[in-house]
């Protein structure tokens, strides 16, 4: 956009003028599988990088494009890539860094898949995951670092714990050994949370989560910062020429020298949409869009309710603690207040202090509460982490992550904030009462 206007507006009209699409107020959804090239020459074009436009939908369609252009600008980026679901997005970023091999250093407090991709999925193909054992000391994370390191991964706010790491510290000891830093912003999104300003270099998102925010859509996408410099030693598939993105003249190109400001969206558009496929629908990139254009409104009612639901557990006698930066005693308050301005979201876990018949008797009894494993939805979501989205991890991984057996991991909607704790409240009066 011509002008730096706030986040309010980027999020309605970045990326997109309807002049540019038959002066259609919305975004429209291109549905279409191809589009019309023209002529051999516009051919050369498109193929080379030389013009932008539309070729064949699972390499990019124009209404993935408008979302692509609005979350780079949302977040402060050069370019994005709009892709099938999260883990697409993880996977994509993670196989691009580590083609030919090396190691992730990792927090061990992820979300569950993203967890166990990266201690057992990964390495299949070459790439371990090294996760440190104390997620708040900097120098673990560095002390890690050797020669085949390929990135520092870290979640904004890690699922389910709500922990808040010093960014701006791991991301200068990232790039002190020329390493990227990648931050997953799901449960903040770039409402509350803009990774690039504190030293990130990558950003990956599930835009199932709080980005669409209506529980309707399956997508993810990457986001590039574009100022970081890949080494020739460390990252040689930047470097490579290829006949892919050759110029206009067939010369082959480097993605350094295709793409200077974002070479890692640019591979993945090149390269891996076309070779893997996971493109995001035309109809998905219009549902996220739509979900865009609530989200500051949306998350600042989230983040004063989800304030309302903590104070109220913090009291209850059936509650042995409560995990958020807001909480009693939270250690990451003060990381919270200098890095989340708008509030530390709107997830928070709790322990149960029961029995687990009594924690499935809590879960059966809600009315309003949703039992189920999304999260940022409209509507106020509840799961037991270690049995559901953290249930694939060996006891191992349950522990370094620091996830007990009573976890319970709740994800404030839009109801009334007294209607949610009145549906608690009952909850806990049955699973509690006499048997």
């Amino acid at each position: 956009m011509s002008h730096n206007y706030h986040f309010e507006t980027k999020r309605i009209h970045a990326g997109y003028s309807s002049a540019d699409h038959f002066h259609s107020v919305n975004v429209p959804i291109y549905q279409s599988a191809a589009f019309d090239i023209d002529d051999i020459d516009r051919a050369n074009r498109l193929w080379t990088g030389d013009e932008d436009g539309g070729i064949y939908s699972r390499v990019g369609n124009p209404t993935g494009f408008i979302l692509e252009q609005r979350i780079a600008e949302l977040d402060g980026g050069s370019a994005a890539v709009a892709v099938s679901s999260g883990m697409s997005a993880i996977a994509y970023t993670v196989l691009l860094l580590g083609e030919g091999g090396g190691n992730i250093i990792s927090s061990s407090s992820l979300y569950g898949a993203a967890q166990e991709a990266l201690a057992h999925f990964f390495p299949k193909f070459g790439i371990i995951t090294k996760f440190v054992n104390n997620r708040n000391d900097v120098s673990e994370y560095e002390s890690l670092i050797d020669d085949d390191t390929k990135a520092i991964y870290l979640e904004s706010i890690s699922n389910p714990n709500i922990e808040i790491y010093d960014f701006e510290a791991i991301a200068e000891v990232a790039h002190k050994h020329g390493v990227p830093l990648i931050v997953d912003n799901t449960v903040a999104t770039p409402y509350l949370f803009r990774p690039f300003e504190h030293g990130a270099d990558i950003i990956v998102y599930s835009a199932t989560k709080g980005i669409s925010g209506h529980g309707n859509v399956i997508a993810g996408l990457v986001v590039e910062k574009g100022d970081f410099e890949y080494s020739r030693e460390r990252f040689p598939q930047f470097h490579e020429k290829s006949y892919k993105i050759r110029d206009l003249e067939g010369n082959p190109r480097s993605p350094l020298e295709f793409a200077p400001s974002f070479p890692l969206i640019a591979q993945l558009k090149v390269f891996y949409l076309e070779f893997i496929g996971a493109v995001l629908s035309p109809f998905d990139a219009y549902l996220v869009l739509q979900g865009l254009d609530t989200l500051a409104e949306r998350l600042d009612k989230q983040v004063a309710s989800a304030r309302k639901i903590i104070s109220y557990l913090e009291n209850k006698e059936e509650v042995e603690w409560v995990r958020h930066p807001e909480a009693k005693g939270n250690p990451y308050k003060g990381l919270a207040d200098r890095y989340f301005p708008n509030g530390a979201g709107a997830v928070f876990s709790f322990g149960f202090k029961g029995t687990r018949a009594r924690i499935k008797k809590f879960i059966a009894s809600l009315e309003v509460v949703s039992y189920h494993v999304n999260l940022g939805d409209v509507r106020t979501l509840i799961a037991n982490p270690p049995e559901t989205t953290h249930g694939e991890l060996l006891p191992e991984l349950l522990e370094l992550a620091g996830i007990p057996d009573n976890l319970l991991r709740i994800s404030v909607g839009l109801e009334n904030a007294d209607d949610i704790i009145a549906d608690l409240e009952q909850a806990f009066e049955k699973a509690f009462g006499e048997d």
